[in-house]
């Protein structure tokens, strides 16, 4: 099977009869991206985060993360599974800054600590002209890196919004790339990835998308943002519309309790104030997702996880 890269984005958008979103995207994927055998250039950063948009990405089925890193993009810099670390890395990172200005993607994991000067995330040291010790915070590094690149992909909610470095009670000046961005007053594309953590194929098609667009802006029009700047691509749907369980909310049958049937709108589900696609995609190779299990917490929100609280109501 071998799709272009129009019929890509309209089946991952419209679904195919019979088959997982999930599952389908796959060979769109690669035909998107070995087409003029030309791969996105990443550079990867994380700041105040738990690594587990990374841990998500890697659990990439459809394509498998071999295929993302050897066919899909070209990951130049990521702290978690990079062979290179300290002075060398950084260096291939800045000089791949340089070399593709304008032309990669600076993907961030994680909120953008602000208090103290950014001491709260030092993220690495390299030395001065001078040959003296430096540590380079986060903040400096998002400051540095993001006018030079192509576009910047705000991975998970903890960098889209905040998320929970930024939740209540903290004391790091925890903010957003969006934020981040009118502060610093740079201007460069920006395109949130929120949840917590995001699910695999939502990173890797804003990527195949997004860089689609690059190399044939003619036949890929960058894909409609919504207010909050996600792709209406995976977050246009509200998820309790879609619930396979939005008949027994109609009909005022809640479940009591999570192991008894019935809507669990009154055990605290955020699926009403909750949009993503998480219904019909599915988590863990299209096995479940969590309104099976549990509840939606409403993770890919802007309010999330403050205004989301408390996860479950308890009678």
């Amino acid at each position: 099977m071998s799709l272009s890269r129009r019929e890509f984005v309209k089946l991952c958008s419209a679904g195919v009869a019979g088959l997982s979103i999930s599952r389908m995207c796959h060979p769109g994927v690669l035909h998107a991206m070995t087409e003029g055998a030309k791969k996105a250039p990443v550079l990867w950063v994380q700041g105040q985060g738990c690594t587990g948009c990374s841990v998500s990405l890697l659990n990439s089925v459809h394509p498998r993360i071999k295929e993302i890193l050897l066919d899909v993009i070209s990951l130049e810099f990521h702290p978690t599974v990079m062979g290179s670390e300290g002075h060398m890395a950084l260096e291939h990172m800045y000089a791949v800054a340089n070399k593709f200005k304008g032309n990669f993607f600076l993907l961030v994991e994680g909120a953008i600590p602000t208090a103290k000067e950014g001491r709260y995330c030092i993220v690495g040291e390299t030395t001065d002209a001078k040959g003296n010790h430096k540590e380079i915070t986060m903040m400096e590094l998002v400051r540095e890196l993001a006018p030079k690149a192509l576009a910047t992909v705000g991975i998970g909610t903890c960098s889209a919004y905040g998320g929970i470095p930024a939740a209540q009670g903290n004391v790091t000046g925890a903010t957003s790339l969006k934020d981040f961005f009118e502060q610093e007053k740079i201007n460069t594309l920006l395109v949130n990835v929120p949840g917590c953590p995001p699910h695999p194929d939502w990173m890797v098609g804003t990527l195949v998308a997004a860089w689609s667009h690059v190399l044939n802006p003619k036949e890929h029009p960058l894909p409609e943002l919504d207010d909050y700047g996600r792709p209406m691509l995976f977050y246009g749907e509200n998820i309790h519309e879609n619930c396979p369980y939005v008949e027994l909310y109609d009909n005022a049958q809640f479940a009591p309790t999570f192991t008894k049937p019935g809507c669990k709108a009154e055990l605290g589900c955020k699926g009403p104030s909750t949009y993503a696609d998480c219904f019909k995609r599915r988590w863990n190779n299209g096995i479940n997702w969590c309104v099976e299990n549990a509840v939606c917490i409403g993770c890919v929100e802007p309010d999330f996880p403050d205004g989301k609280s408390p996860f479950y109501v308890a009678e």
